[in-house]
């Protein structure tokens, strides 16, 4: 008879982001990623954002622990980086996914760790914050995305991906008087969704204002800002122009290149970043795994941020 195995041998893991080891938040473990393969199942015309969590770890072993000419180390050591697999939930029962969303998340910040999630809608901000809030006071955000999400929410519809920041300046998760929407452009639906934002207290940069300005100013701008404050960041990848990233809830056409969104997370310096929120990869629309693809190297870049802000990286 053969020697009988290990569990080890004798079992696989499912696939974590960039090979990293599955479980929870320990010692010395300053990040962990949580997948939310969620979506309010609503959209008037692409549903599939909730396979995002599975899309984006595949996508991930194409990407290399170090970039000689820009972080020649390994963040995810550096980081002690974890995978807690998915937070189990059910697509479509929306209240019950977001406390199960709250609480995923709040495991991990309670441990001392900055939670890195997958989504997912956008919608999914809503239950991260609510987590993110109870342990950091003076919150503010840092929204990157083609859409404000700060619409006028229907009672008989309260959730969706276009209303979540709406539901975090209400709530008061966040100062939304200190927190951005950044990369704003493309159609709407809705006249004046900027104006309204504006009255619930963001600043709105718009996608011609921020290159126009340049990232470096821009976010030299929202540095001066949050400084000291605890920061959410959030990118929604439909920012990023469809020829880059054609797997995407809302796809608008004029967005960043591949190497601009790049370029943009590596401003993002000495911010004290509590929370890592990218999401909106909808791989039934993707090509070639190219949103999922770009969105595992956004998350990478977002990593390297995190190491050198925690004094980790070179």
């Amino acid at each position: 008879m053969a020697k009988e195995l290990s569990e080890a041998e004798l079992y696989t893991l499912p696939v974590t982001f960039m090979g990293v080891a599955h479980g929870r938040p320990g010692p010395g473990c300053r990040a962990a990623v949580l997948g939310i393969p969620f979506d309010c199942g609503i959209h008037p015309f692409r549903v599939g954002s909730r396979q995002g969590p599975h899309a984006v770890r595949e996508a991930s072993a194409l990407i290399r622990r170090f970039n000689p000419t820009n972080a020649d180390f390994d963040p995810v050591a550096a980081l002690g980086l974890v995978d807690c697999g998915n937070v189990r939930l059910t697509p479509g029962r929306i209240l019950d996914a977001y406390e199960r969303i709250e609480q995923a998340v709040a495991k991990i910040v309670d441990a001392g760790a900055v939670p890195v999630t997958i989504g997912g809608d956008g919608s999914i901000s809503v239950p991260i914050l609510r987590a993110v809030a109870r342990r950091h006071r003076d919150l503010v955000s840092l929204h990157i995305d083609s859409h404000t999400d700060a619409y006028p929410w229907d009672p008989a519809e309260k959730y969706t991906a276009a209303v979540q920041y709406t539901h975090a300046a209400e709530e008061k998760l966040i100062d939304a008087s200190s927190s951005w929407h950044v990369g704003i452009h493309g159609t709407t639906f809705t006249q004046g969704v900027v104006p309204r934002a504006e009255r619930l207290g963001y600043r709105v940069v718009s996608l011609d204002d921020l290159l126009r300005g340049g990232f470096a100013q821009r976010i030299a701008e929202f540095r001066d800002q949050a400084r000291g404050r605890p920061v959410h960041l959030c990118f929604d990848m439909d920012v990023i122009d469809p020829s880059s990233a054609p797997g995407v809830a809302s796809p608008t056409w004029g967005g960043l290149t591949s190497r601009e969104a790049i370029d943009l997370v590596r401003t993002l310096t000495d911010l004290n970043i509590v929370a890592i929120d990218i999401n909106t990869v909808s791989p039934p629309q993707d090509v070639n795994n190219m949103a999922a693809h770009l969105c595992a190297h956004i998350t990478y870049e977002t990593l390297v941020i995190l190491a050198r802000q925690l004094g980790l990286g070179n």
